[in-house]
């Protein structure tokens, strides 16, 4: 089996994608022990990496101001 790509370096389709495979494969109950444990905390880690780039997108959403030139990006912290 390959080596997993590193979390941080993951879209977050690519993200929720994985973390939706390890949802269904928790659910059948068919992985041994260690298996199922790994593969929760990947799963964790995952969501955790899904909520910090939908927090960046809505920080990013919230910078959008309107100008009388049409909507701009202000600068987000």
């Amino acid at each position: 089996m390959a080596e997993p790509q590193p979390i941080g370096a993951l879209s977050f389709e690519d993200a929720l994608a994985e973390l939706e495979r390890i949802v269904k494969a928790l659910e059948s109950g068919q992985q041994k022990l260690e298996d199922a444990i790994a593969a929760y905390e990947r799963g964790a880690a995952l969501r955790r990496h899904c909520e910090e780039k939908l927090r960046q997108v809505e920080a990013r959403v919230a910078a959008i101001v309107q100008t009388e030139q049409g909507p701009t990006l202000r600068d987000v912290e």
